[in-house]
């Protein structure tokens, strides 16, 4: 009897793959399961983690997806009770799965999906629960203006808490009720498919919960990267992420989907004009995120800031296509 299917997606980065998997089979005593989504991985690469971890299940996927899509490849052959979402470029320092399992026993029949407390390397926390989004909250988040280590009646609590929603670099949720939802939406290419799940599982009646005390460490920015490193796939991945929140926050209104466009319209013209009048960086060549054409040496922060800018205006906001349709059309011109 499988108690857990550990599903992970990793793309191309064995790097960031092998230590999460330590982690996982180091720190796991309950009966699991690991199936990996091997996103556009390189035959030699697979090779090697194929032969390393010989009892994981690997599921090759050489086509363009999101997060969700990626995922749901593996949700459908999942045979565990609960299964744990959990990103590749994570590190599991405690016995993450046990505990949470553990935890069930405590918690009402309502309870869905519970989220350990997620951390970065240097101790800040990340998440600890997480309050309901809202357009006006998502707003305020494209402003920077939303910070979700502040206590709330949701979130920065001790011990097991009930939340609203999830964060989906880690949780653990009911297999059932995860079929009973859907798995995740496949609208959503790049976020926000957590908060729409964990935003759904209430809708349906189910509670969604967090335990302070298990922590998981995030390392967070592994795609697009971050700061000085910032990779050119950034002018795919947030034109990609505003189109899919464009879609989930104004729920079916055009009005609503109207207004906020011309919001984040306004918001990146006048990025646009800061990054245009900031003087370049010079930059150090960097190599190129796998499963991406983008070239070993990278264009200056500035300039990728200003083509995501430009990107978002022209594509993005007042558009027909789906996410998943904008991401092939971006990515093919990357």
């Amino acid at each position: 009897m499988i108690d857990v299917s550990v599903i992970i997606v990793s793309m191309d980065r064995p790097d960031l793959l092998g230590p999460c998997l330590d982690g996982l089979y180091g720190q796991t005593c309950v009966p699991m399961e690991v199936l990996v989504v091997a996103y556009r991985y390189a035959p030699e690469n697979l090779a090697a983690v194929r032969s390393r971890y010989p009892s994981v299940r690997f599921i090759e996927q050489n086509n363009l997806a999101g997060f969700s899509e990626n995922n749901n490849l593996a949700l459908r052959e999942a045979r565990g009770r609960y299964c744990l979402i959990v990103n590749d470029d994570t590190l599991i320092r405690m016995p993450l799965i046990d505990r949470l399992v553990a935890d069930y026993s405590s918690l009402p029949a309502s309870a869905a999906a519970i989220s350990p407390k997620i951390i970065f390397p240097d101790g800040r926390v990340q998440t600890c629960g997480r309050a309901p989004w809202t357009a006006c909250r998502y707003l305020r988040h494209y402003l920077h203006m939303v910070d979700e280590t502040k206590p709330s009646k949701w979130s920065m609590k001790e011990g097991l808490f009930q939340t609203w929603t999830l964060n989906g670099a880690c949780f653990l949720i009911r297999t059932d009720v995860f079929r009973e939802a859907g798995w995740f939406d496949e609208r959503f290419v790049f976020t926000p498919e957590d908060i729409a799940l964990g935003q759904k599982l209430n809708e349906m009646g189910y509670t969604v919960w967090t335990d302070a005390d298990v922590e998981i460490t995030h390392l967070a920015g592994g795609t697009v990267g971050s700061g000085r490193r910032l990779s050119p796939m950034e002018t795919v991945i947030k034109p990609v992420r505003v189109r899919g929140a464009l879609v989930y926050y104004s729920r079916g209104s055009s009005l609503r989907y109207f207004l906020m466009g011309v919001f984040i319209w306004i918001v990146e013209l006048l990025r646009g004009l800061k990054y245009l009048f900031t003087r370049p960086r010079c930059r150090s060549a960097a190599p190129a995120p796998s499963g991406t054409r983008a070239p070993a040496t990278l264009p200056d922060v500035r300039t990728i800031r200003l083509r995501t800018a430009r990107t978002i205006r022209r594509h993005a906001i007042f558009t027909r296509r789906s996410a998943k349709e904008l991401f092939l059309r971006l990515y093919g011109e990357l």
